[in-house]
């Protein structure tokens, strides 16, 4: 198990309690089941109306886009997240991934910054399995959420690494109930 290979990694960021651990493993395998993936993001036009209104308000806009993954990313990404504009081409580039799904400039900058480890100009390393290891435990760590994890708090989890907040609503985060069910047993595995 990741937490094990990778045991001094994860004390360094302090991922070193039952319950740490436990909330910890729950996220990594909602958001990626553990596979080295980069976002996909091919949608048919119904499913991006549905998941991206706000970029997506009409059908004929759906029509457009739908099956086009990279220009889907550099639409519902641009002008977030230290990207670009649509046409910067980042929201393609800096698209979800590694095990937590790491998105966005701002976070590929802020792993280079911290870690010493060019994910800028080579967004794809994250799918080295010590730099998605890392590249989660990084943005664990800058999250706050061991303290969340201390309280047991997978809503609060869950928001964080899914909405990027904390929100007043209970089980909002996309796949709650599945953060939720996961925790319950990396409980029992990590014991």
């Amino acid at each position: 198990m990741l937490h094990e290979k990778y045991k001094t990694l994860f004390d360094s960021f302090h991922v070193n309690t039952s319950l740490r651990i436990a909330h910890f493993m729950a996220q990594a395998e909602h958001e990626s089941g553990f596979k080295l993936v980069r976002e996909n993001l091919n949608y048919k036009p119904e499913v991006l109306g549905s998941l991206f209104k706000k970029y997506f308000p009409t059908i004929d806009l759906c029509n457009k886009y739908a099956h086009n993954p990279e220009a889907i990313a550099n639409r519902i990404y641009a002008n977030r997240m230290g990207n670009g504009n649509e046409a910067s081409g980042d929201g393609w580039k800096f698209r979800g991934g590694g095990y937590f799904q790491n998105t966005g400039y701002s976070q590929y900058s802020q792993l280079t910054k911290d870690t010493g480890i060019d994910f800028i100009t080579i967004p794809n390393i994250i799918l080295v399995e010590a730099n998605a290891v890392l590249a989660a435990l990084h943005y664990w760590n800058k999250t706050g959420l061991n303290t969340h994890a201390d309280k047991d708090d997978c809503d609060a989890i869950s928001d964080l690494i899914n909405i990027g907040h904390h929100t007043p609503k209970i089980g909002d985060a996309i796949g709650y109930q599945n953060r939720k069910a996961l925790t319950e047993k990396w409980k029992q595995l990590v014991k």
